[in-house]
């Protein structure tokens, strides 16, 4: 299981291997949005992601033994990139299986830290890796679906609570929820009057699906969204009961949302951050999400690994 103890020692364990980010309050986006709008901005963390959060922290935790023989994982590219700088930084060999759709940027950035990129069809990615771990015997690192990954991720909500103690709401983006379930283990264990909002694509909507069925549904492996980042199809096995007793809300948000706020971020906020982020901004834009203009509401911006050939898709749209 998964304790606010956890949380707290992944912290200690792994401060001298990542940046506390910065948890500006943006003010050009207040009027526009309804809210005192401030951001966490993931996208300037060390491989320009959370994800560096929750690999750190796995791999710290494991055995010599288990590091010696090497870490496979799969990923849509921010947590193999993760993986890839801790296993670097470790001295350990890293394979990261990576969807043939995911973007240049990212799998530039894992092979610069040396690891070993494989391709497979998006949805067949953790198979793939499933099948390294038996024929290699290393240690397969979950994206999401682990304790100690998820108590590294929870930090960040930490440092929400000791940056801003004033905090209302957290809105943050939902893939399998590696993320929204150590963060909101983290707030609600510490502050319970904070609300912990997850945001996720109508076009991939696990949670929302799962929740009305009353159980993890998996959807059809064709699922896909601009928000590259949360394509998860179903929600992890761990996090699902931690995000049903933690979360407020989840909300969805359309594809042309996600993209406006993407826009809207980089125009008006003078942030850039990559498309997966947004979704959080997206869902305020929409009308999904109500937020009241006292409000203290801060947008988890999950990374920044955009490249200029991904510019094209929401250059057009208009706010």
């Amino acid at each position: 299981m998964l304790t606010l103890e956890m949380i707290r020692q992944a912290q200690e364990r792994i401060a001298p291997y990542l940046y506390e980010t910065p948890l500006p309050h943006v003010r050009a986006l207040d009027e526009i949005l309804g809210c005192q709008a401030h951001v966490k901005m993931e996208n300037l963390q060390k491989t320009n992601s959370f994800k560096l959060r929750g690999a750190t922290n796995r791999l710290l935790t494991l055995p010599k033994e288990a590091l010696e023989k090497g870490v496979v994982t799969a990923s849509s590219g921010n947590h193999g990139k993760a993986t890839a700088y801790a296993a670097k930084r470790l001295g350990v060999s890293a394979c990261i299986v990576l969807p043939d759709t995911a973007p240049a940027v990212k799998v530039e950035g894992i092979r610069g830290y040396g690891a070993e990129v494989v391709f497979s069809a998006p949805a067949e990615r953790y198979a793939v890796a499933e099948r390294i771990r038996d024929q290699r015997g290393c240690t397969l690192i979950s994206p999401f679906d682990d304790y100690e990954l998820m108590a590294g991720q929870g930090t960040a909500g930490l440092e929400i609570m000791a940056q801003l103690p004033e905090v209302d709401t957290i809105v943050v983006p939902i893939g399998g929820g590696g993320l929204i379930g150590g963060i909101s283990t983290a707030v609600k264990e510490t502050n319970p009057k904070i609300r912990v909002i997850g945001v996720e694509p109508t076009n991939v909507c696990r949670y929302t699906k799962s929740f009305a069925a009353g159980h993890r549904v998996k959807l059809p492996s064709d699922s896909a969204s601009v928000a590259d980042g949360t394509q998860t199809l179903c929600p992890g096995e761990r996090n699902y009961p931690i995000v049903r007793k933690y979360v407020d809300e989840i909300v969805t948000v359309d594809e042309e949302y996600i993209l406006k706020a993407t826009k809207l971020l980089l125009t008006q906020g003078k942030i850039l951050a990559e498309i997966t982020s947004c979704q959080t901004i997206g869902a305020v834009l929409q009308g999904k999400l109500k937020v009241k203009p006292e409000e203290k509401v801060v947008f988890f911006l999950s990374g920044g690994n955009i490249g200029m050939d991904q510019f094209k898709k929401f250059q057009e749209v208009a706010l």
